[in-house]
């Protein structure tokens, strides 16, 4: 496949050959392209904050925010915004430019809330960088409100295959997910999408996750792979430990068939050695997120001095903010 061309028609079979190929052949293939689409030494550092912590009514099933399990996490009031902004500028002053808000709804509603996730998006924006949000589903008047309050992104993930999806979450449907999606893209938004490896998902699954996204009409702007980590007191907290070599085939996957798109090598990168973590960056993935906790304290993540003195060793530049402003397209 020419290096520079982007494909929104890719087969099932077609997937199925890049996925299973050799998987230094499918590195080396992911990392030219790469190359032809992105600068190789640059990487977005990102920051999760989570502003509304825990009783989620949802019964996703890798997830310590859920109020249907018994979790480390116990749910919390919106963070005042003093907090937040306190919170956004110092990880700014270590390179961070995108900040994404999360917050454990099912959806956001109108009302005192919501008008001061509002504000926190306008705040942040001010300060130069991105804001992207994972609020739960969105209806078209809210993701109006997001798009004019400066979010640049919206991250909801699709998770798994469509096939698998019911076997993770019971409270939504994945049309949905893709519901939501399709509202985002109306806006000036664009959408982050990804998935997790690690649920009991077949590698057919993985596969056809790959395929909804690659073959939307616009591919997404920005794609994060997880693992999941097991949670104590969620129904997957003994799932096996996903293995290195299976996040770098997503990732190298997902970079050949989305070749615009920021691919994010988010959860579970705390499991991965420092000789792991550079086969994914050179196979594609330019983006990890700073601090020692993912969006919760129940998902760590690696200590930011060690993630420093990682792009040092491995010469990664940090990028600038709204440097993929068009999105994947």
């Amino acid at each position: 496949m020419p290096p520079q061309q982007i494909r929104y028609d890719w087969t099932l079979e077609e997937i199925r050959t890049i996925f299973h190929q050799p998987l230094l052949d499918l590195v080396f293939q992911a990392a030219s392209i790469h190359r032809h689409f992105h600068h190789p030494r640059q990487m977005q550092i990102c920051h999760l904050i989570s502003v509304k912590t825990g009783g989620c009514p949802e019964d996703c099933k890798y997830c310590s925010q859920s109020s249907r399990y018994s979790t480390p996490i116990q749910a919390q009031p919106l963070l005042e915004m003093e907090n937040v902004m306190e919170r956004a500028q110092k990880t700014l002053a270590k390179g961070v430019t995108r900040i994404c808000l999360g917050a454990a709804w099912r959806q956001p509603r109108p009302g005192k809330q919501f008008d001061t996730v509002l504000k926190m998006i306008e705040n942040i924006t001010d300060l130069g960088v991105e804001v992207c949000c994972t609020l739960g589903m969105l209806h078209t008047e809210e993701a109006e409100k997001l798009s004019a309050a400066g979010a640049y992104a919206y991250n909801h993930n699709l998770d798994t295959s469509k096939n698998y999806y019911s076997k993770v979450v019971t409270t939504r449907s994945y049309e949905d997910r893709l519901q939501t999606l399709d509202t985002v893209e109306k806006t000036t938004m664009t959408v982050c999408c990804g998935g997790i490896i690690g649920l009991g998902e077949s590698i057919e699954d993985r596969i056809s996750l790959l395929h909804t996204l690659a073959t939307r009409p616009k591919h997404p702007e920005s794609v994060p792979i997880n693992a999941l980590f097991q949670v104590p007191g969620t129904p997957f907290e003994n799932n096996p430990k996903v293995s290195a070599w299976e996040m770098l085939r997503m990732i190298a996957t997902a970079r050949i068939l989305m070749p615009k798109s920021m691919v994010r090598l988010a959860c579970g990168r705390i499991h991965l050695t420092l000789s792991e973590q550079a086969l994914c960056f050179l196979a594609g993935a330019n983006s990890i997120f700073l601090g020692e906790e993912m969006l919760t304290k129940a998902v760590p993540n690696p200590a930011p001095d060690e993630d420093e003195a990682m792009l040092k060793l491995f010469g990664l530049e940090k990028m600038p903010p709204f440097t993929n402003r068009r999105g994947a397209e």
